[in-house]
């Protein structure tokens, strides 16, 4: 069995504004930072063997310190990049559900039907995560791996482990800085992609 710690970056400008940042490349703000140091605390104890990260410059800095107090160095993964919002990248998240109120409501109830105008539709995101997930549990089939990713993805990572449903992602999105332990049988993991 594997430990999948599914990392969430620790909170941007953007996050704390309600603000989309999709792909945008932005750094951890100073509750970030702070939420950043309580999770490496909280994870001090744990034996990490692996962390790999999202190429976004929050889920760098968070993996950097992380693996840094593991001693180890992050591997980032192009597949771990954020969902590319398109259009939406910047915008408040209460913009698109004034302007656009039947795709706000259809991001929250069917969210894999979605394709934000000029974006990565969220159901080829959550595949090309799916795919990521079950080659990195083939290759590590005990022991514990960190995965650092900024919310959407780290809900992709969730969905991938253990077959739940996406939920609002817009609830998500604003969400930095914790972290959710799940055990992983490799076998159930390869059977579902």
């Amino acid at each position: 069995m594997v430990q999948v710690l599914v990392v969430r970056a620790g909170s941007t400008d953007f996050d704390e504004q309600g603000r989309i940042k999709g792909t945008l490349d932005i750094p951890l703000s100073e509750a970030g930072q702070g939420q950043v140091s309580r999770l490496v605390a909280e994870l001090r104890e744990t034996s990490i063997e692996h962390v790999y990260a999202s190429p976004c410059r929050s889920a760098q800095e968070t993996a950097n310190a992380l693996a840094t107090d593991h001693k180890l160095k992050p591997k980032t993964l192009d597949e771990l990049q954020n969902l590319d919002h398109g259009l939406w990248h910047g915008k408040l998240i209460d913009e698109v559900r004034v302007s656009q109120p039947k795709v706000f409501r259809q991001l929250q109830d069917h969210p894999e039907t979605v394709c934000p105008p000029q974006g990565e539709p969220v159901g080829a995101a959550v595949e090309r995560v799916r795919l990521l997930i079950s080659r990195l549990i083939r290759k590590h089939k005990s022991g514990t791996v960190a995965i650092v990713v900024p919310e959407p993805v780290a809900t992709f990572v969730r969905v991938a482990l253990s077959d739940v449903d996406l939920g609002d992602l817009w609830k998500a999105e604003c969400t930095g800085g914790g972290w959710q332990r799940i055990d992983v049988q490799p076998e159930k993991v390869a059977l579902a992609s």
